[in-house]
């Protein structure tokens, strides 16, 4: 039940003002010490050599750590990456978490982002060249697995995207984008873009949900959802 007498609760329910809180903190502290941050805490492709040459030079190549699974969600690589990301996570994570509660909320979110690294970790780490070395930063694969969610809870629910000012359902919206993940992905048609920690935040999300709702062959001990 929803408190009607707390709005604030209503628009930034804990875990999402926790989350906008941490991601616009740390950028504040990426303007002051980017490259720290980003050799420390993005995620680094593993099997990667100590040295790569560059422009005739040698540079130093950061490793991957554990943590780093976790931690690269909460980097970005400049103003309008973080607003986008964090721009989504408000609009269609709000829904979910006051549908499903902040605690199942917090785990779906981690359990997206977890599951992005590690797709994106492979695909990067089977991929790696010694002159194409790069780590990953972002909230998208969290964002991708809540765009998921709210696409299978509000199925009908129009959504409008930034760039295509045209209202569609939230179900075919889901299905288009992921497609075009898919097809980004297999392509390379848009650099820079990690398409792939994209569309593993969604497939982690999906099978967290199939998971909660009994449908997989390890069951909760509860069901989760009903719906």
């Amino acid at each position: 039940m929803i408190d009607s007498q707390q709005p604030r609760s209503l628009l930034f329910p804990p875990v999402i003002r926790f989350l906008l809180i941490a991601n616009v903190g740390i950028f504040l502290l990426q303007l002051v010490a980017f490259e720290p941050l980003l050799v420390h805490f993005a995620l680094w492709p593993l099997g990667t050599p100590e040295v790569i040459e560059q422009n005739g030079e040698l540079a130093w190549v950061p490793s991957f750590q554990l943590w780093q699974l976790l931690t690269y969600g909460f980097l970005h690589g400049g103003l309008l990456h973080l607003f986008l990301n964090l721009f989504a996570m408000w609009m269609l994570g709000v829904q979910l978490e006051h549908a499903w509660g902040s605690r199942l909320f917090a785990i779906y979110y981690l359990v997206c982002v977890l599951g992005a690294g590690l797709i994106q970790l492979g695909v990067a780490s089977y991929s790696v060249t010694g002159a194409e070395i790069y780590p990953t930063i972002g909230a998208s694969g969290g964002v991708f697995g809540i765009l998921l969610a709210f696409g299978m809870m509000f199925p009908n629910q129009r959504l409008v995207f930034l760039l295509l000012p045209v209202p569609i359902r939230a179900k075919y919206f889901v299905i288009a984008y992921g497609a075009f993940e898919l097809l980004a992905g297999i392509t390379g048609t848009t650099a820079g873009v990690a398409h792939f920690a994209h569309l593993g935040g969604m497939f982690f999300g999906l099978l967290l949900i199939q998971y909660w709702r009994g449908r997989l062959p390890i069951k909760p001990r509860n069901r989760v959802f009903w719906w």
